[in-house]
């Protein structure tokens, strides 16, 4: 109460950040002046709440509504969503920054609203059926079976022991998605190399996270270090090995460490962090590592087969 609109929203931006763990959050000012020019019915609650006094003394109702209509205006991309939805399911600690953004009391009030009124009158029956829900889609019909949408998570539901009350265990008809096979393993092998040439820090901080193994190779034995070396990444580089403490000395298929392609393709600032690390590793490391790489490699051959 007292701060100005703009101060209100930094302050929605930033917790919204916090949320999705850095990655996109925007403003649509399109879809802003659409709610604006179409909320007749918002300004008609909100004088019927201003007859009743219901605000407080001194608030400007139209003000009010504007910062709603600019809540109702804020954009994600699939990937800031995820995060956010991960952050839910994590009991409020985001999985990207590891802070906590929620207290699990306000975790558990917001996961018991999205189920029960999430999609407006139709949660009940999305519940039922699919469980997946979110308050857009529901209010502007986008789960209508005409568009295929809905049967489309039907069949996923149906595949998937995707619903809530779906036993993860002894569902023998479902298919688990938790479980990785072979080609899961090659699919983690090429998103963490993909991540590590196109230099998306943001990536690989999410794969460390989620425990997947940053040393693992690809068919002729390079890791993401070698290829962030390559690429003169320099930020990838670092995280890596400081965040990571990955080998700083593997050697790929020819016999090429990340320090000899950061020299070749003369990248000098890569080679001074590299150099920085190589007096740092010790041989003991090297034979722990080497142990570490071969077991990586049959599960690397046993994904390729």
């Amino acid at each position: 109460q007292g701060a100005s609109n703009a101060e209100k929203f930094d302050y929605v931006m930033n917790f919204m950040n916090k949320l999705a763990g850095n990655e996109y959050v925007g403003f649509s000012n399109a879809t802003f002046q659409s709610e604006r020019e179409s909320g007749d019915r918002n300004f008609a609650i909100g004088y019927y709440l201003k007859e009743k006094k219901c605000f407080p003394e001194g608030t400007d109702m139209t003000s009010i509504l504007d910062f709603y209509f600019q809540l109702c205006s804020i954009e994600v991309t699939c990937e800031s969503a995820s995060v956010m939805a991960a952050t839910l399911a994590n009991g409020g600690f985001c999985p990207i920054t590891g802070e906590r953004v929620l207290s699990p009391e306000a975790v558990r009030n917001t996961l018991s609203l999205m189920h029960s009124c999430g999609m407006y009158d139709f949660s009940g029956q999305f519940a039922f059926h699919v469980i997946s829900f979110h308050a857009r889609l529901g209010e502007q019909n986008l789960l209508d079976p005409e568009t295929g949408s809905l049967f489309l998570l039907q069949d996923l539901v149906s595949l998937c022991n995707f619903h809530n009350y779906d036993n993860l265990r002894h569902f023998a008809k479902k298919l688990d998605p938790r479980r990785e096979g072979g080609d899961q393993r090659v699919k983690s092998v090429i998103n963490l190399l993909f991540a590590a040439y196109t230099g998306d820090v943001s990536a690989l901080r999410r794969f460390a996270l989620s425990s997947m193994d940053m040393e693992q190779r690809d068919y002729d034995s390079r890791t993401a270090l070698h290829v962030a070396a390559a690429e003169g990444h320099a930020e990838v580089v670092r995280f890596l090995l400081e965040a990571c403490k990955v080998n700083p000395v593997p050697k790929d298929r020819w016999g090429n460490t990340p320090m000899d392609e950061a020299v070749h393709f003369g990248h000098h600032d890569v080679v001074t962090i590299l150099r920085d690390y190589h007096t740092q590793y010790s041989p003991q490391d090297a034979a722990a590592t080497a142990a570490a790489d071969s077991q990586s490699a049959e599960k690397n051959l046993d994904g390729l087969l």
